[in-house]
């Protein structure tokens, strides 16, 4: 995920194949394995293009990474425990992060 992640377009089995052979060793068929189970997992979609598929990512990273926390949050015993051992142990640079984005998106006023 982090390679098509990386390049913001489409991209083959081949194309992420070639990507990581610069760094080790590893066979076509692990890359094509890999990239139908993270379709089949709807992560990816692909398309056609001659006898090959292209493949690019369902969601940007950032919106992957917040469907994860959220489904963690949901799944925890107790939300408000979790978010307070959660923002006890942000960086600064994260408490600023956080602050910045609700600034851009408050909390839903309560009804």
């Amino acid at each position: 995920m982090d390679r098509l992640w990386s390049y913001h377009r489409p991209a083959s089995v081949r194309n992420v194949l070639e990507d990581l052979r610069l760094e080790r060793d590893i066979a076509y068929t692990t890359v094509m394995t890999v990239m139908d189970k993270l379709h089949t997992k709807g992560l990816l979609r692909r398309k056609q293009v001659g006898r090959a598929y292209i493949y690019e990512a369902v969601a940007t990273k950032e919106a992957y990474t917040a469907e994860l926390m959220r489904n963690t949050l949901a799944s925890s015993g107790n939300q408000a425990a979790t978010l307070v051992h959660f923002l006890e142990r942000l960086t600064p640079q994260e408490a600023a992060a956080l602050d910045a984005a609700l600034k851009v998106c408050p909390p839903r006023s309560r009804a």
